[in-house]
């Protein structure tokens, strides 16, 4: 077992999370409360699965794709490495080539200007940054297995769907709504546990790193 302190790049649900134009963001109700008539404190909570940290399975952009409990726990847990790409609101092929080089992981998390700020606390911003089209490409022509973004979409907000239908049509599992601003770049063992829920194109999760 490890015994160092995990890394939590996972961002709190709550009711001021920034959410994507439309959503109806964190909702939590009260259903029952210790007292007279009740034994207990019980809640409810609704939000849309691509809230928060979350992971994209193939049933998001391919119409008979696999859903959400086709991702494998051995594809989510194991070697990662973060990689920092500064100063850009759009990660192209050529950048991933110039940043990441040619050792390819398996696993990559991009560490971006998002992080810059603590960006799970602010409203939505339609100028994240994300990748294009060719960006995705080349995570697919290298083989990697999983790819995070740290911000709510790995596509930009006015892009085409392109993104992550070549992500999706490839079995390239997506890890959005990270925060990396107290990761520095390096090689971490990557422990992403999502809900097991049937059905679902996306699902919520929890996601931290250890230090190798």
């Amino acid at each position: 077992m490890n015994s160092q302190a995990p890394i939590d790049i996972s961002v709190t649900l709550g009711p001021t999370l920034p959410t994507w134009p439309g959503s109806m963001g964190v909702q939590v109700q009260s259903l029952q409360t210790i007292g007279p008539d009740s034994d207990a404190n019980v809640s409810r909570l609704d939000m849309d699965v691509h809230t928060g940290t979350h992971l994209d399975a193939p049933l998001h952009f391919v119409a008979d794709g696999a859903d959400t409990t086709s991702l494998s726990l051995t594809t989510l847990v194991g070697s990662c490495r973060v990689v920092s790409i500064p100063n850009t609101d759009t990660i192209t092929r050529e950048l991933l080539e110039r940043y990441v080089g040619h050792d390819v992981p398996n696993r990559l998390l991009l560490r971006t200007d998002n992080s810059r700020t603590q960006w799970y606390e602010k409203p939505f911003q339609q100028s994240f940054t994300a990748l294009a089209a060719d960006a995705a490409e080349w995570l697919v022509d290298n083989q990697v297995e999983v790819i995070g973004i740290d911000y709510l979409s790995i596509q930009r907000y006015a892009d085409s769907p392109a993104t992550h239908q070549i992500l999706l049509r490839n079995q390239v599992v997506i890890l959005e709504g990270i925060y990396l601003g107290n990761v520095e770049p390096g090689t971490y063992q990557l422990v992403c546990l999502p809900l097991k829920v049937q059905g679902l194109e996306g699902v919520p999760c929890r996601a931290v790193l250890y230090q190798n």
